[in-house]
């Protein structure tokens, strides 16, 4: 089974971040422009969360704030959960269903290489199986 760091050498590495002063408004505006459903929240070099849509809809609504007045620090989530670059996809897919989780930023000795998606883990495990398959209908029909 591959691994996470194979999926990021194919994918790329390239990660968007955000302060947590920003607005929320202006995370957004970076999340529609890059095409992403999360971003990493940082200090310099220091992961400090990760905001999501989800996030985003969910407690600002619960706030009774605006995206524009409210600060990403207000709504991220501050616990995050990491996986690391040598896991296998299938561990890393468990993860993410069992925390109920939609993206997961990848460590490798203690350096932030990427932010994977669920769909981009499922993309992966399908390219796995059929060229699993593949192989395995060549070994059949010789």
């Amino acid at each position: 089974m591959s691994t996470v760091r194979d999926m990021i050498r194919k994918k790329g590495g390239e990660i968007f971040s955000v302060t947590s002063t920003m607005s929320v408004f202006e995370a957004l505006e970076l999340m529609a422009r890059h095409n992403t459903g999360a971003l990493v929240v940082a200090s310099g070099k220091k992961i400090e969360g990760i905001i999501s849509e989800r996030d985003c809809v969910r407690k600002m609504d619960l706030l009774g704030r605006n995206a524009k007045s409210a600060t990403v620090g207000e709504i991220m989530t501050d616990k995050v959960i990491y996986v690391d670059a040598s896991q296998p996809l299938d561990e890393c897919m468990e993860l993410m269903i069992d925390k109920n989780i939609r993206h997961l930023p990848v460590m490798d000795d203690k350096e932030l290489i990427g932010l994977i998606s669920v769909r981009d883990v499922l993309r992966e495990v399908v390219v796995v199986q059929k060229d699993l398959i593949a192989q395995l209908e060549h070994y059949i029909t010789g």
